[in-house]
């Protein structure tokens, strides 16, 4: 139940973050803004969440795991209550940065509360179920959304986003909890430990980690000892400024090829998905391919529900073959890139077989970026684990941030954009901007795994 809430929590999140994939042409219209414009509501927003990542982690430890959910969820209903009723476009932006705060409060508290219900063996499975719950609420924004701010207009949609967000919250404050024996939100505000906290077990044995044996974490000696440690051996030595220390591990970190192999992964992937779904899908489809926006929407849910697929797919996949996943993610790299580029190069408006084609395959690009993670995993040293996680993660961030503000930049500077002055050559080459992306990656991937293959053979080091 705990579990079920929790990934609801999330879903929610996800349509916070994606509640303008389908509405691009339509804020345009409400705001009076460009493409450019529109391209910063979801450049800020993703660089609200990423950024945000570390501070989180830090309240995390503080206030646990549901504190952090529940804020999250207040901080995302203030948002888009703001979204519904400012015509600003700076307060307009700073509701989405309302939306990104609270969207990176959720995912990692979540995966955090899950070690303390279910057995270590269980998490992967629970995880890939937590993620695919989760893609639900992109395709709540994808079509619901749409229809409901077409009949009752903008106000009436962004309030009852708020409103699903509210009684979501007001469920997991009394039905979330950080581990068993601790308190819901509710009862912690009364004082009064109930019974079903009291008697709450986990799902099996939260501490068997005989299943973690298999796989031992890498040694923490492959790295140089942080000055931190040395300053502890040494009370009367300075210590470094925070931000000093901060660089330290990044450079440090960075300096393993097998991490700077598992970032570019994730910044090679995921990008063309997420400014698709996220931004720049419908107004595509709609203004430049003359679709309606059932047909837009149809396209786009496709691409949501084979990306849930794919990720059922890859996951077994990249386990069993654990030598050749960067393959795997880089051959879905390589089919991406080509679908893309026969679509741009179609002489007339692609034909729908060949669209969906597209929608499938690019759907891949998400699930393969999780191969990244596994990457990382190999070769980042164990007291390193979260710090890198976090650090691979800003790598597809940043290639989708760019990518969304060059397709806008690129629509103003042709003229297109604007709803009505959208046109498919226009979108051609605002999309082609995805190209020199795919090729700095790929060439950066196959540099680094040469460079971490051999620095695996000269460490004596096997892939774990």
């Amino acid at each position: 139940m705990v579990w079920g809430v929790a990934a609801i929590a999330y879903a929610v999140a996800i349509m916070n973050r994606s509640s303008l994939s389908a509405l691009g042409p339509t804020a345009q219209h409400h705001f009076g803004i460009d493409a450019t414009t529109l391209s910063a509501f979801a450049v800020i927003q993703l660089v609200v969440y990423a950024s945000m990542q570390v501070p989180v982690g830090v309240l995390l430890d503080k206030f646990g795991a549901t504190t952090m959910i529940l804020a999250g969820g207040g901080l995302m209903m203030l948002g888009q209550l703001a979204m519904a009723t400012v015509h600003e476009v700076s307060l307009a932006i700073l509701a989405r940065v309302f939306v990104g705060i609270g969207d990176a409060c959720t995912f990692i508290s979540v995966m955090r509360m899950l070690p303390e219900w279910f057995p270590a063996r269980q998490l992967p499975t629970i995880g890939q179920l937590t993620g695919l719950l989760g893609q639900t609420g992109q395709l709540v924004s994808v079509t619901p959304l749409a229809l409901l701010v077409g009949a009752y207009g903008w106000a009436s949609g962004f309030v009852g986003i708020a409103a699903v967000g509210l009684l979501v919250s007001l469920i997991g404050a009394c039905v979330l909890r950080d581990r068993p024996g601790v308190g819901t939100a509710f009862e912690r505000m009364t004082g009064r430990l109930g019974t079903t906290s009291k008697h709450a077990r986990a799902l099996g044995r939260p501490d068997d980690t005989a299943a973690l044996a298999v796989v031992p974490p890498p040694a923490t000696a492959l790295l140089p000892v942080i000055p931190a440690a040395a300053s502890a051996a040494n009370p009367q030595r300075k210590k470094p400024l925070p931000m000093v220390g901060f660089w330290y591990r990044v450079r440090r970190l960075l300096s393993v090829p097998g991490v700077r192999l598992a970032y570019w992964v994730h910044f090679t992937s995921p990008f063309s998905a997420t400014a698709f779904v996220l931004l720049w899908g419908t107004p595509y489809l709609t203004g430049g391919l003359g679709l309606s926006r059932a047909e837009a929407g149809g396209l786009l849910s496709l691409t949501i529900v084979s990306g849930m697929i794919a990720g059922l797919l890859l996951g077994p996949l990249s386990s069993r073959f654990a030598e050749n996943r960067v393959y795997i993610n880089l051959g879905i790299v390589v089919a991406i890139a080509l679908v893309w580029v026969v679509v741009l190069l179609w002489p007339a408006e692609p034909p729908m077989w060949l669209l969906s084609v597209l929608m499938v395959v690019m759907a891949f690009g998400g699930p393969a970026s999780m191969i990244a993670f596994e990457v990382g995993r190999s070769h980042t040293p164990q007291s390193f684990a979260g710090f890198g996680t976090g650090l691979v993660n800003t790598a597809g961030f940043t290639a989708a941030l760019l990518v969304i503000f060059l397709i806008g930049l690129m629509l103003d500077l042709q003229g297109a954009g604007s709803p009505e002055n959208y046109s498919l050559d226009a979108f051609r080459w605002a999309f082609a901007v995805q190209i020199p992306f795919w090729l700095l990656g790929s060439a950066m991937i196959l540099v680094e795994m040469r460079r971490t293959k051999n620095w695996m053979q000269k460490n004596g080091r096997t892939l774990r």
